[in-house]
């Protein structure tokens, strides 16, 4: 039997972030990883250079956390994205802000942060067991018989005893990483309610989807989400075609919402808007002016070849030319007086999206209504504390969930600190 004043349970952004905040704050911790090292999803993120945070006001983070921001607020505030940068300044990590205020390390090596965080907890003298799979949660009442306390046992067979204890165990995105949902079950078992879960910040997959689309990016266009045909959300920015389906940072923020309806059964469409910084007049008079500028036998040609001699004449100067072929197949009867609006408004059936394996974040979990959002304590257990993306609380792309992960664990810290000392 291994006793310690807080165990920590999960070595991910908001395990190794809580285990730090605690011994800083003078606990005797323990932290328990399952996989044989710390940070596996970690290194994933940020297309490998781990995207911390960003450093927009609460005001403008806010609007980009789900489903109740409310919730995050007491945490933001005692941990906010400033105080997250200074904290990695302080530990050794140099950081560097980048477009759309993300920031990263100087580096750009996702595993610099998890070597940072490894080397500050050994600093601080907190135990990091790895290849620890605990197998269940119990609570108790120590010897003394008045306060919490809580045994933790590993599937070899180890017993761990802590008067608190962090689940921040992640949720299930990237199941190779070990994140397969070990917390909701803890939690389950303890008497909490989890909500449903389902993939989030992942690709969303048009009906007749082809090779043809793969590797194509586009920068500066609009994507508009529809349910049962009603406009639900656009957003404006980058967007990748991949071998997933419809990716980067506008398909990623579109695709919460769009998977939760698919999955209750609704009909699911989104329209791409390759020229949102022009209106439709402008549009056709910027094509007038192309043919205009034009031989005057291309131009007859585009009149008698229709839509052959327009992509192979007019949309090279209108798009990239990857996208020209598909672009072409989906839209059937392309004309000249048709072009402005096709440009503007290509619409894509949406049928299905990439699951857990590769999506970037867990939407649902751990009830928000059983955790107290001024400690993360639960409501349920004096001692038993939740972060990061356990939680029923996701954002989006852009820093947003690390973000969360890094405010609830330091929240859930220092209030077991609180509790314990």
């Amino acid at each position: 039997m291994i006793h310690s004043q807080l165990i920590v349970i999960g070595g991910g952004a908001a395990g190794m972030f809580a285990a730090a905040i605690a011994a800083e704050a003078g606990l005797k911790v323990i932290l328990l990883e399952k996989n044989a090292r710390c940070g596996r999803k970690i290194a994933l993120t940020g297309k490998g250079r781990c995207n911390l945070t960003n450093t927009k006001p609460w005001e403008e983070f806010a609007t980009h956390i789900y489903p109740k921001n409310i919730f995050l607020k007491n945490a933001f505030y005692a941990m906010s994205n400033i105080k997250v940068m200074e904290f990695f300044e302080r530990i050794g990590l140099p950081l560097t802000v980048e477009r759309g205020e993300r920031v990263f390390p100087q580096s750009m090596r996702a595993q610099d942060v998890t070597d940072a965080l490894l080397a500050h907890l050994k600093r601080l003298g907190v135990k990091v067991i790895t290849e620890a799979e605990v197998d269940s949660i119990t609570k108790s009442i120590d010897g003394a018989g008045e306060s919490p306390a809580f045994c933790v046992a590993d599937k070899k067979g180890t017993s761990y005893t802590s008067q608190s204890v962090i689940i921040a165990t992640g949720g299930l995105s990237y199941p190779v990483t070990g994140s397969t949902g070990d917390g909701y079950r803890f939690a389950r078992e303890l008497g909490h309610k989890v909500t449903n879960c389902f993939p989030s910040l992942t690709a969303v997959v048009p009906s007749n989807y082809s090779q043809q689309y793969h590797g194509i990016s586009l920068k500066n266009v609009e994507l508009t989400l529809f349910v049962n045909g009603d406009e639900v959300m656009s957003h404006f920015g980058d967007l990748d075609f991949t071998n997933g389906g419809i990716e980067g940072p506008i398909g990623f923020k579109i695709s919460r919402k769009a998977v939760y309806n698919l999955i209750n059964g609704q009909k699911v469409s989104v329209k791409l808007d390759l020229k949102p910084a022009v209106t439709l007049e402008q549009l056709a008079g910027r094509i007038k002016r192309e043919i205009g500028q034009m031989t005057p036998p291309l131009q007859s040609r585009l009149k008698t070849e229709g839509t052959k001699a327009i992509s192979s004449i007019l949309l090279p100067k209108l798009m990239p030319k990857a996208l020209i072929a598909p672009f072409v197949a989906a839209n059937n009867g392309i004309t000249l007086e048709n072009l402005p609006q096709k440009l503007k408004g290509w619409n894509f059936p949406i049928s299905s999206y990439v699951g857990y394996e590769r999506c970037v974040v867990t939407a649902g979990g751990v009830s928000l209504a059983e955790i107290s959002q001024k400690t993360m304590e639960s409501k349920l257990h004096k001692g038993l504390y939740f972060a990061g993306e356990v939680i029923d609380l996701d954002g989006d792309t852009g820093g947003y969930n690390l973000q969360i992960a890094f405010s609830t664990a330091a929240l859930a810290a220092v209030s077991a600190a609180k509790s314990i000392l």
